[in-house]
Formats: C-alpha cells, sequence, structure tokens
C-alpha cells in the first residue's frame, strides 16, 4: 500500500541528502517545512522546491537547541499537521591519519547532534501523530552503524543509537497508526564526506539516493537501507571473528575530518 504525505518536514534540509529528498517530494499541492542552520542555503533549496511548485517554509533552527525545536515543531503542527517527519540532521567526525582517540570535544558536539538533535526533532511530534493515528516518522541512520568502524566510534555509536531508537519507536507507534522508517545508507556524494579520505564502495549520489528515500517512504517500508550490496556486507562482518575483522579494517588508509562542533552552550 501506498502511502500519500502533504506536509513534510525535513531537518538538515539546506544541503546534501535532506535538500535532494526536498527536492524528491517538491510538487503541486505538497508543503514542505524545511529545517537547517545555514539560512542561505535553506533559502536556495526552498527556492528550488517552489520552482518545482511546492509551498515551502523555511526555518533557521539548530536542531542541539531542544525548546527552539519543541516550540516551533508544536507550533507548526497546529497550523499545518504534519504527517512526514524526517530527523536527517547529522554531522561526522573521528579520527585523523595517525591519531589515537577523537577530540573530546568534537565527540560530544556530534552526540549533540547526531543523537539528541534526532531526540528533539521526534520528540514533540509522537503526541500529535498519534491522536490523528497516521503519519511516518524516518530517522537518518548509517550502514556504519551496523559495526563499528575504528577510524570513527563516535559516529557509529551515534547512528547505532538512532537505529536502535527507530527501532525501539516502531512496535509502539504502530499501534497508534504511525509509522517509522530507519533510512540506512552507504556513502552518498554530500558535503557531509566530501573530505573524508576513505575508500567509499558503491557511493552514489544524492539525487539517487533520495528517490530510494521517497520510494521507501511512500511504500512505508521499515528499513530503508542501500546500497543494499553493502549493507549485507556490513551485516556479514558482525558474523565473521571479531579478530578477523578488525585485522583488515585497521589496516585500511582512512583520515577523517574532525568536526569543529561543539556542545550547544
Amino acid at each position: 500500500m501506498t502511502e500519500s504525505f502533504r506536509h513534510a518536514v525535513i531537518t538538515g534540509a539546506s544541503s546534501g541528502i535532506g535538500r535532494a529528498v526536498a527536492m524528491a517530494y517538491a510538487a503541486p499541492l505538497m508543503r514542505l517545512t524545511l529545517i537547517g542552520r545555514d539560512s542561505r542555503r535553506l533559502e536556495e533549496a526552498a527556492a528550488a522546491c517552489k520552482a518545482k511548485g511546492a509551498e515551502v517554509e523555511t526555518a533557521a533552527l539548530d536542531v542541539r537547541d531542544r525548546a527552539a525545536m519543541r516550540d516551533f515543531l508544536v507550533a507548526l503542527d497546529r497550523r499545518a499537521p504534519v504527517d512526514l517527519l524526517i530527523a536527517n540532521a547529522g554531522i561526522s567526525t573521528g579520527l585523523p591519519a595517525g591519531a589515537l582517540t577523537e577530540d573530546p570535544d568534537a565527540v560530544r558536539g556530534i552526540v549533540a547532534i547526531n543523537l539528541l538533535g534526532a531526540l528533539n526533532t521526534v520528540e514533540p511530534l509522537i503526541a500529535p501523530m498519534c491522536a490523528r493515528g497516521r503519519g511516518r516518522i524516518a530517522l537518518t541512520g548509517s550502514i556504519s552503524a551496523l559495526r563499528g568502524l575504528p577510524h570513527c566510534p563516535a559516529y557509529c555509536a551515534t547512528k547505532a543509537a538512532v537505529h536502535l531508537y527507530a527501532e525501539s519507536l516502531r512496535g509502539q507507534l504502530a499501534r497508534h497508526g504511525v509509522g517509522v522508517s530507519l533510512i540506512v545508507p552507504g556513502f552518498v556524494h554530500t558535503p557531509l564526506n566530501a573530505d573524508l579520505v576513505s575508500p567509499k564502495p558503491l557511493a552514489m549520489d544524492d539525487s539517487k539516493a533520495a528517490r530510494i528515500i521517497r520510494r521507501g517512504l511512500d511504500r512505508g517500508k521499515a528499513t530503508i537501507a542501500f546500497p543494499r550490496l553493502l549493507y549485507w556486507g556490513a551485516r556479514l562482518l558482525t558474523v565473521l571473528p571479531v579478530r578477523l575483522v578488525d585485522f583488515f579494517m585497521v589496516r585500511q588508509h582512512v583520515d577523517v575530518p574532525v568536526t569543529k562542533e561543539r556542545e550547544l552552550a
């Protein structure tokens, strides 16, 4: 059964996967609310969606700001009920070549955005969506959440937490008519990983990723994982001998830029 959405809210919508998904949904009679921190890029994304006929509202918000997110989302939902919520905002960080530990402030910054930001996005709309008995909540995870990678432990940890959060919500919210989808992308060419030095098997552009995501959301899929070969390869790593997997992983040449993000003061 195909779902039809009329008002989608997307965080991290100013670039990358978020912007691409917004473009995938942009059409006449579709309302989009785009949330991001970069006002200029956010307005550029909005203009591109409006050009395709969508009604678009933007909000320059930081997902780390729990009160601001709650106040905005609750007021928005009262004006225009949300039936698709995509908690997509995220950053990456990791170990530069030769480093042994991640920057502690960067680690707390990625936890604040990737994990707490997802909670701040989803929590305000659970009750109103359940009260209406319809809608879908989607959270963006990562194939990197399936098995810890030695060069980006904090990123893997935050995405693994998002996976478990989505899976934990799913059964309970389904009883109230609200679906939960977990988006599990592999490597997608976006600003998020533009400076990442690493093998990027089966990488794809963001527009192709957005088409896959929209198709999965419209079909009400619980898990939208792509590319499938990489996904099942990552799943296989979880059952192979740990020492063997670690031996090969740590020998990959990887250089992960350290994020400048920190906890919100």
